[in-house]
């Protein structure tokens, strides 16, 4: 089996889905900008070949290393980075090389939120109110049946990157006055519980593993307010999240794909449909997800991709939680205070690129109990503050 792999140097964990595929019997193919030289020995080790191009962003470029890469080994059967970035790219590159997956076609369903609305009412799954504005009067119309606060996000965009929380109409005239070219979502504001419906799906779109992740606060809160965040993982998924989880993976017909969706729950088994991300939940929530298992999730994608493996025995041992620090906030208790105490159960500590920072923190710590309790005591131990 060949497979391309973009950027197969980021973010830095992301070597190990090549170096599984690898073990697996893939010929991974990697395409990047940075030169080969400049490459981890874990990246470099991963490859079978690599093929630096100039710009990432130049199409013309990644068709020339695809057709290369035919030209010398075959057919290419799987092209992926597992970035939400590249999504696009990944369609376009699909079409033109006729590869399995994710195609131009589907791709406005998975990017812009907009489409997604109509995906999540075929689901039966309740979304917020919302629609694309261009103009101060299409706002307030919205607006006039929401009422605020409202959200404006990039229509198709990435995490939390430029969005804001418009609190009256001076907010709203300020947003228009200043907002990014690209066209807004504007949304009604959910008050509720963050939980995201988690994992990997075979090629005929069933669940080869899957959990429940729950977040102390959203991304745009923590990126605008340069907040800390922790999020952890559940032992049990509360059936109605369960149900509706999968079915949103029928409507949005994923296949052979990692999944991250996002509800708020608003009341007891009562969730709205926030968005869907057809790849690796961000951050670190790949190792969580092992930790919380006791599973190889790189392992698994890998065997699922090159040898069609859809069986993967797991149980929900832990709850795995990840908290992080951010670097201008005086925390009561030092670094060394946390790993005397709780070191027995911390499974990962990670200083976060800075690419990901507003949104991970400076600093993440990774850590694992059987029992809640324990969990939200190391939460609020790492999170205590001076003042």
């Amino acid at each position: 089996m060949n497979v391309v792999f973009l950027s197969p140097h980021f973010p830095p964990h992301y070597y190990r889905f090549c170096l599984n595929l690898k073990a697996a019997g893939a010929q991974v193919l990697g395409i990047g900008d940075e030169p080969f030289d400049n490459l981890s020995q874990e990246v470099r080790s991963s490859l079978t070949e690599y093929y630096q191009v100039g710009d990432m962003h130049d199409y013309d470029a990644l068709l020339r290393a695809c057709g290369y890469y035919t030209h010398r080994y075959g057919k290419i059967d799987r092209l992926d980075s597992l970035n939400e970035y590249w999504l696009n790219t990944e369609a376009r590159l699909r079409d033109d090389f006729n590869i399995f997956g994710v195609r131009g076609g589907e791709i406005d369903f998975i990017r812009r939120k907009s489409r997604m609305k109509a995906k999540f009412r075929e689901a039966g799954v309740p979304v917020a109110r919302g629609q694309v504005v261009r103009t101060p009067d299409e706002a307030l119309s919205l607006i006039h049946e929401t009422g605020y606060p409202v959200i404006a996000k990039p229509d198709d965009g990435v995490g939390a990157i430029a969005t804001y929380r418009l609190e009256n109409e001076q907010d709203l005239d300020e947003f228009f006055e200043t907002k990014p070219a690209a066209e807004y979502i504007l949304e009604e504001f959910i008050a509720g519980t963050i939980y995201s419906f988690d994992g990997l799906a075979d090629r005929n779109g069933n669940p080869v593993f899957h959990t429940v992740h729950t977040f102390s606060q959203g991304i745009m809160e923590t990126v605008n307010e340069a907040r800390h965040i922790y999020y952890y993982s559940l032992r049990d998924i509360p059936p109605a999240l369960d149900k509706i989880g999968r079915e949103c993976l029928e409507a949005f017909n994923v296949q052979e794909r990692f999944f991250h969706i996002e509800f708020f729950q608003t009341a007891a088994d009562r969730y709205v449909a926030l968005e869907v991300n057809m790849r690796p939940p961000g951050g670190y929530t790949t190792d969580m997800f092992n930790y919380a298992c006791d599973i190889d999730i790189y392992r698994a994608w890998a065997d699922l991709l090159v040898h069609e493996r859809t069986v993967l025995d797991y149980a929900r041992n832990y709850h795995c939680c990840y908290a992080s620090r951010k670097a201008h906030l005086d925390y009561r208790n030092r670094h060394e205070d946390i790993l005397s105490r709780y070191g027995a159960l911390m499974v990962q500590i990670e200083s976060v690129p800075g690419v990901f920072s507003s949104a991970l923190g400076d600093i993440g710590y990774m850590f694992r109990s059987k029992n809640l309790d324990d969990i939200m005591e190391i939460v609020e131990f790492i999170h205590q503050t001076k003042e």
